[in-house]
């Protein structure tokens, strides 16, 4: 027995019905319902809090309605169903199929996002004859469960309880990635907006880091030029600095950020396009046109020159970025490193701040003058990671100065070697090894000092003149959320190497991967927001790893019995268990029919 909600002459109405199987004309067992109570219209009994129906259906199972009327049904103990079905020997279904029933979890946020009405109304505005939304799915199902090539992840359609796909060209994937590349701006679009209305998503703080993936090919494309040789198109897999040192094509991608750690935006470029001057276009292309109030971007210096910086704060928005200390003047220097005017938090922590004026340069060449708050800080935890990590380069530069005629340097140390070098410096050997005479008289052991020195100190600028120095810190050190998403990525998501050749079909691949990763991250948050089984970093957490979700989610699965009966498999997984409370999916301990089934997609809510 359940309550449930229907129309009567257009108004909502509640009855009481019991699920009972009967025989059609055919002679076909077929589900149906049987009323046991009218029990009136919605009005009547709604007390104005939000989600009545929900909690008058809860009331009811708890034997304790909200709705006297309803007490006799629920008063006595009860009664549970007993299964009989009989399996043949020989017969197929001694053996279990168990499809995946994940999916229709991530379908309802994709739903939720915007993307089946969007893909539903631009098949019907261009004419597409095949299901572009079907192979969209399929694509970012794919990509999060089980990540695979084009044509393999079509061929996973089969795998699922329900099949994405019905008499399909398997050919048409390439055609879905050719739409999502022509409609990116617009996908990316139409999600923020859902994001914003149903997520209540109004970032303060927006990331942005860059990243990028590899070919497994040796050639790079080529630009097209017109007659004068002028470039009209840029190839896109170029020959750049890999994160990975791989000496393979590149392409580099953009990637933007809210303080959740759901991806915004993501935007590709060609291989040696430098790091720096990815900001701005990306920023032109989605940032800007998404509408958001006034907010503070936070990136590394290495991406954020002062004409991206003035660009962010010609449009009224702020940001927080980190400045390299072995960069800076001896002034700011001698300022970071004296003791005076640092705010002792613990033996292990001190920062202090200051309000600087700049004259920079803009995009034009033109002068302008800035304000800004420097915020410098030491962490010892910062400071002993910075040795460990760097350990044999230390000792290696300890040996140097103590002892240089004892041993040869190699190709790889001589490159690392180079920021300690006078500027007089010119025979630069990089194929081979070089003998330590060669470049004893040249190495600045007072650089090397200053470098020793810095270990553990970082300098932070930003435009937030009345921001507490603390937040600041604790604001930047959010940036290691966006380095998880490439992580997250490169490893779990397989996003690379990539193997998709036009700019239409990368652009569309990363859009996919994106996807996904937002599907991730919603979970996450879920999961994070139910308080339970909490990875604590210094600054934040995600509740459970993209890798144990995935898993986990590869475990819900259905198995069909006779008489269309169907059983779930590993419901009792914990990882699995915490995914369902998180999105309050019940699944209790019995047999399931196509309209239960149907119900648990139907009744998921994904923002409340």
């Amino acid at each position: 027995m359940f309550v449930e909600q229907i129309k009567n002459n257009g108004k909502p109405y509640l009855r009481l019905v019991h699920a009972v199987r009967k025989a059609n004309k055919n002679g076909d067992m077929v589900s149906s319902k049987q009323v046991l109570l009218n029990i009136g219209p919605l009005d009547r009994f709604d007390d104005g809090q939000p989600d009545y129906v929900d909690r008058l259906k809860k009331s009811f199972k708890a034997g304790n309605p909200l709705i006297p009327a309803l007490l006799p049904f629920c008063s006595s103990p009860k009664s549970t169903e007993t299964y009989r079905f009989t399996i043949r020997e020989s017969s197929p279904d001694c053996f279990g199929h168990p499809k995946l029933f994940c999916h229709l979890l991530l379908e309802r946020i994709l739903e939720e996002l915007g993307l089946r009405n969007f893909f539903s109304s631009y098949k019907g505005f261009t004419k597409i004859e095949y299901d572009v939304y079907g192979f969209a799915r399929l694509l970012i199902f794919g990509r999060l469960l089980n990540p695979a090539s084009k044509c393999a992840t079509v061929r996973q359609n089969d795998d699922y309880y329900e099949p994405v796909l019905k008499d399909f060209n398997p050919d048409n994937v390439y055609d879905t990635l050719s739409f999502i590349a022509d409609n990116k701006d617009r996908i990316i679009r139409r999600i923020n907006t859902n994001l914003v209305k149903k997520a209540g998503r109004s970032p303060e703080v927006i990331y942005y880091d860059v990243t990028n993936f590899y070919y497994e090919t040796e050639s790079a494309d080529d630009d097209i030029l017109d007659e004068e040789g002028n470039v009209i198109d840029k190839g896109l897999r170029k020959y750049g600095v890999c994160k990975e040192e791989r000496h393979l094509p590149i392409v580099q991608m953009g990637l933007f950020m809210d303080d959740d750690g759901i991806p915004i935006a993501i935007e590709s470029f060609s291989g040696n396009t430098l790091d720096h001057l990815t900001l701005r276009p990306a920023m032109k292309k989605t940032i800007d046109d998404l509408e958001f109030s006034r907010f503070i971007l936070i990136a590394d210096w290495g991406i954020c020159n002062y004409m991206n910086l003035l660009h962010l704060l010609d449009a009224g928005n702020g940001y927080i970025v980190s400045k390299s200390l072995l960069k800076s003047t001896k002034a700011e220097q001698k300022w970071t490193y004296d003791d005076e005017g640092y705010k002792i938090v613990s033996p292990d922590f001190k920062y202090k701040s200051r309000i600087v004026k700049r004259t920079v340069k803009d995009e034009s060449g033109n002068s302008r003058k800035v304000e800004e708050q420097v915020v410098v800080y030491w962490s010892r935890k910062f400071e002993e990671r910075s040795k460990r990590e760097n350990k044999k380069f230390l000792d290696f530069l300890q040996k140097l100065e103590e002892s240089p005629s004892s041993f040869r340097i190699t190709a790889l140390q001589s490159k690392a070697l180079r920021k300690f070098m006078y500027k007089d410096y010119v025979n630069i050997k990089t194929e081979e090894a070089v003998n330590s005479s060669d470049i004893r008289g040249f190495v600045d052991f007072d650089k090397v000092a200053e470098y020793r020195k810095s270990l553990g100190y970082y300098q932070i600028v930003t435009s937030e003149l009345a921001m507490d120095p603390q937040t600041v810190i604790d604001k930047y050190h959010g940036l290691t959320q966006i380095e998880d998403l490439f992580r997250v990525m490169k490893g779990d998501l397989e996003t690379r190497p990539l193997y998709v050749r036009t700019p239409e079909h990368i652009d569309a691949h990363l859009l996919t991967c994106m996807i996904s990763l937002i599907l991730i991250r919603i979970i996450q948050k879920k999961i994070r927001d139910l308080g339970e089984n909490k990875r604590e970093d210094a600054y934040w957490n995600v509740g459970m790893s993209a890798e144990r979700i995935q898993r986990a989610l590869n475990k819900w699965e259905v198995d069909k019995l006779p008489d269309d009966l169907y059983r779930f498999m590993d419901i009792d997984d914990p990882d699995l268990a915490l995914i369902l409370k998180a999105f309050s999916i019940e699944i209790p301990p019995k047999l399931y029919r196509k309209a239960d089934l149907k119900s648990i997609k139907t009744g998921t809510k994904i923002f409340t």
